[in-house]
């Protein structure tokens, strides 16, 4: 049976099918609605025995003795050697329009020898932005989404012990000063900038409210006039807005995956009538050494003899005829013909692209 080697995305549909409707909350950014990222530097304590090395990250004793001391315990030149504490870095993303006393998640993650983080519980941290100042503290138990246990001779690991989460695990104490109310003109950024979909949007925003209330800049701007919504406030208008329905235009793109030799085509993937030949060139190499000993009560010694096998063997197509193809099916149709594997498939459409037979944006990752 032929290996799958591709893996489509997309519906095989009619040439003269239409893509779906998606809503405009999903297309594009709206100005001023956004999050900020935080991140701060805390201990995690209470591990079985899988903390930090302290003579490995004096960083962890650090910041151990200063939590210590802000709680009135002096450790001043004491020299403690705990191995169920960890360091680490703390991240969250603050939600547009969070108020004082809502709670985020947060992502905790080791930055010392640490080897799990499975049963800690992070020590109150403090999170803060680019500006520098505080805006949530976290605290909880961290869920570690790994495993990892080790022996004298052999040691096992299962996903990323070093890394959890905390559900709810921040606690805002800042807000962000956002007016959105005084925003007289909306931008509407596309997350896949198209001048054919940017001017679609502004088609259908038009269309909608049945009077001029978006222009296009560009392709990845469409401006819209609150005041002409006629609605009560920018957050109305905007409520009104994300769920318009728009057809996006999306261009034609291969997305290649060299490390799984994963290949994922769009639906408007054409390719031009082309001949092509493939072949695999095999070099074996078999060692097999022979020993050599002297005669009995001979004066001599043992030696061993290289003996060394090399064959090449080149397994090859002859020229394959690729046809026109105008859908998707008739590509994969086409592609599948030449009868070789994912790893080959990557480097044929390399050289179709570079041919000029293949009509398609390459993104290799």
């Amino acid at each position: 049976m032929r290996m799958l080697w591709i893996l489509v995305l997309t519906c095989l549909m009619p040439t003269l099918a239409v893509a779906s409707p998606i809503r405009l909350k999903d297309l594009v950014e709206f100005d001023g609605v956004r999050g900020n990222d935080l991140v701060g530097y805390g201990l995690v304590v209470g591990l079985n025995g899988t903390g930090d090395g302290l003579r490995n990250s004096p960083f962890t004793e650090e910041i151990m003795t200063n939590i210590l001391e802000r709680l009135g315990v002096n450790v001043t030149g004491e020299r403690f050697r705990p191995n169920n504490v960890a360091a680490v870095l703390v991240t969250a993303v603050l939600p547009p329009f969070s108020r004082v006393g809502s709670q985020i998640d947060v992502t905790v993650s080791a930055i010392g020898d640490s080897k799990s983080l499975l049963g800690g519980t992070l020590i109150m941290t403090p999170l803060k932005a680019a500006d520098g100042q505080i805006y949530a503290v976290s605290q909880g138990t961290v869920l570690a989404g790994g495993a990892s246990a080790e022996g004298d001779a052999a040691s096992l690991v299962t996903g990323v012990p070093t890394s959890g989460i905390i559900p709810s695990g921040a606690r805002v104490e800042r807000e962000i000063e956002f007016d959105l109310a005084s925003i007289g003109t909306l931008r509407l950024a596309l997350r896949d900038p198209d001048f054919t979909t940017a001017l679609r949007i502004e088609s259908e925003l038009n269309r909608s409210f049945g009077r001029a209330v978006a222009v296009m800049r560009d392709s990845g701007t469409v401006e819209v006039d609150v005041g002409a919504t006629r609605a009560a406030s920018t957050a109305h208008a905007i409520g009104r807005l994300e769920n318009i329905l728009v057809e996006p235009e999306r261009k034609a793109r291969i997305v290649i995956d060299q490390r799984s030799g994963t290949i994922v085509m769009g639906d408007d993937v054409r390719l031009s009538r082309v001949a092509v030949s493939q072949g695999n060139l095999t070099i074996k190499v078999e060692e097999a050494p022979l020993v050599v000993q002297p005669n009995p009560f001979a004066d001599g010694e043992t030696v061993v003899v290289p003996r060394t096998d090399v064959a090449l063997e080149e397994d090859g197509v002859s020229l394959a005829e690729v046809p026109e193809s105008t859908t998707l099916s008739e590509v994969v149709a086409g592609l599948n013909a030449l009868g070789v594997s994912p790893r080959d498939m990557i480097d044929i459409l390399k050289s179709l692209k570079a041919a000029g037979a293949l009509h398609a944006e390459f993104v290799i990752r």
